[in-house]
């Protein structure tokens, strides 16, 4: 099978010829149709997360159509799945028992610890596989698997919040901003510093204002959900929130965050991270979608074009998601 791969980190990922993978027991192999170009994808290519299993095969927004069981699996042939970041827990540790399954340290993560969806085939264990809205195409539910559940999972982080910040307006925060209008909650979008288009695109999505990270929104905010990478953001953020609004950091990483005064904390304001995905997300956020409905917006490459997908990323320049479309 065709696939990019990233052998060494800091490098482009390099076209590969690769033997079929074979499930195993409590697997499936999927025939991936299409896989969204995540951020955390540059994280790991960029060697800004750890201990990363070179060579590996990245992407974790995995569309496919089931093309073989592994022993104790039965899924129709063609049946249609996404595969998302979370790709195994043990199941048995404190974490696992108590619904916390996202925090597991023996967890393993689809293309970071496993060979995730920039390829024609991927093996994925089945606890993890989640049938998809039949209202979208492989292209534009593919961000639903990544950029969709963690942007649900910091919404749901922010609480009943009616006031809500956005800082940086990229794959999951053009989701959110369209669950946000849907519970007809006020959302405040904040990008780069004269970024207009990223502005414009918020506006589009149901902004009721938009601005730089730089300037400070018209009242104060009941939450704000950071997705940009930049540390440099939370103490913005606490300074736009009212006494007991929270701040959610939605990203696996950032950079350090500046020293701050005690000041912008106080009042209990809440400073929370977001940690991977469960079950429960991918269950509820997917049937929430149609209902919506979630109309993702995505600029599709080719295979052999994952590195200029994932440099228009790294630039910026992607609205919406960047997405890898395997019959191209």
């Amino acid at each position: 099978m065709r696939a990019m791969v990233l052998k060494r980190l800091h490098t482009p990922l390099e076209p590969d010829e690769r033997a079929l993978p074979v499930p195993g027991p409590g697997q499936i192999r999927l025939r991936v149709q299409a896989c969204a170009v995540c951020r955390t994808d540059l994280h790991v290519v960029d060697g800004e997360l750890p201990d990363v299993s070179l060579p590996i095969i990245p992407g974790h927004e995995i569309v496919g159509r089931v093309d073989a069981c592994g022993p104790g699996v039965a899924r129709d042939q063609g049946m249609r799945l996404g595969v998302p970041w979370l790709g195994w827990t043990c199941g048995s540790c404190t974490y696992c028992r108590s619904g916390q399954e996202n925090l597991c340290d023996r967890a393993r993560f689809t293309g970071y610890t496993l060979d995730g969806g920039y390829a024609e085939y991927v093996v994925a264990d089945h606890r993890y596989c989640f049938a998809l809205p039949d209202a979208l195409d492989d292209a534009h539910a593919a961000p639903l698997l990544c950029a969709g559940l963690i942007g649900y999972r910091a919404l749901r982080m922010a609480g009943d919040a009616r006031r809500l910040g956005i800082y940086g307006i990229g794959a999951a925060a053009h989701i959110v901003l369209q669950v946000a209008r849907h519970q007809q909650r006020e959302t405040y979008a904040f990008t780069r510093s004269g970024d207009n288009a990223a502005q414009a695109f918020a506006w589009s999505l149901g902004a009721v204002w938009a601005g730089g990270s730089d300037e400070r929104p018209p009242g104060e905010l009941d939450a704000a959900i950071i997705f940009a990478p930049v540390g440099e953001l939370v103490p913005a953020a606490l300074a736009a929130v009212r006494k007991g609004g929270i701040v959610v950091c939605g990203g696996i990483h950032m950079s350090d965050i500046p020293r701050f005064p005690y000041s912008l904390l106080w009042g209990e304001r809440r400073l929370v991270s977001v940690a991977n995905l469960t079950r429960r997300d991918a269950t509820e956020f997917l049937a929430l979608a149609p209902t919506v409905p979630i109309r993702t917006q995505v600029e599709c490459f080719t295979l052999k074009d994952a590195n200029i997908a994932l440099d228009r990323l790294r630039s910026g320049s992607v609205n919406g998601a960047a997405v890898l479309l395997m019959s191209h």
